[in-house]
């Protein structure tokens, strides 16, 4: 079986130095012959250097032009956990905004007429998803954390891209539709005989306008979310 030709120039070098070897018994010649043995010497040296240790690349050490990818998956990691920790805040602040929204008008001495988010079942809707999504983000900032430790991660990274999915379809539902009651509560639809109530009822509009901000903020991170994590993803890869 023929040698590869990397083992058969060592063994070439190898053949060489031996021959050396036994000139150098001549006294003549020795010190021109253990010149020679050191030059291959340090030859065979530097050709095991240079030689891929197989053991190595199976244990999965990263090289060292991995480097750059490590640092960028690492900032990935870091803006991630900011947006999660926004988008939280964002949720929680519609969540407890549109919650807290009424507002009494009195029409006369006699009716007085109250408004509250819990009388459209679309708000209460909202509600719901906004404090489920916050409850969400606040429990994956483990795995955000996580992530800036070990950027390399990328089984982590596929769930969370899968729980992001589903919060943002729910929470872009939720904000859709509550931002169509507030448009008709402040224009109304006179060819539906929807009257807009934002003139009774300034404030209690001015909270659910204000609500859906948090919202819609967290929509866009969550999408950026998505995106950082796809990224991340495939530089891991």
């Amino acid at each position: 079986m023929p040698l590869p030709p990397f083992s058969l120039h060592i063994h070439q070098l190898h053949s060489n130095h031996q021959l050396i070897l036994r000139r150098a018994s001549d006294p003549s010649t020795q010190p021109d012959c253990q010149e020679k043995a050191q030059v291959i010497d340090n030859k065979m040296a530097k050709k095991q250097d240079n030689k891929v240790n197989p053991e190595t690349v199976e244990e999965g050490q990263p090289p060292a032009a991995d480097a750059p990818d490590h640092k960028a998956n690492r900032s990935i990691s870091i803006a991630d956990l900011v947006m999660r920790a926004f988008a939280a805040i964002g949720t929680l602040g519609s969540a407890v905004i549109m919650a807290t929204t009424n507002q009494a008008t009195q029409f006369s001495q006699i009716f007085q007429f109250r408004a509250e988010y819990s009388d459209l079942p679309t708000f209460m809707f909202f509600v719901v998803t906004n404090s489920i999504v916050c409850a969400y983000l606040v429990l994956s900032l483990a795995l955000s954390i996580f992530h800036v430790i070990r950027s390399k991660a990328v089984i982590t990274r596929i769930i969370l891209v899968v729980f992001d999915t589903v919060m943002l379809a729910l929470l872009m539902a939720a904000a859709s539709a509550a931002a169509a009651i507030v448009y008709l509560a402040h224009k109304g639809n006179t060819q539906a005989n929807w009257f807009a109530i934002c003139q009774q009822y300034d404030s209690f509009c001015g909270r659910m306008s204000g609500s859906l901000v948090g919202s819609y903020v967290a929509t866009i991170a969550l999408v950026m979310l998505i995106i950082l994590s796809t990224i991340a993803i495939s530089k891991s890869n």
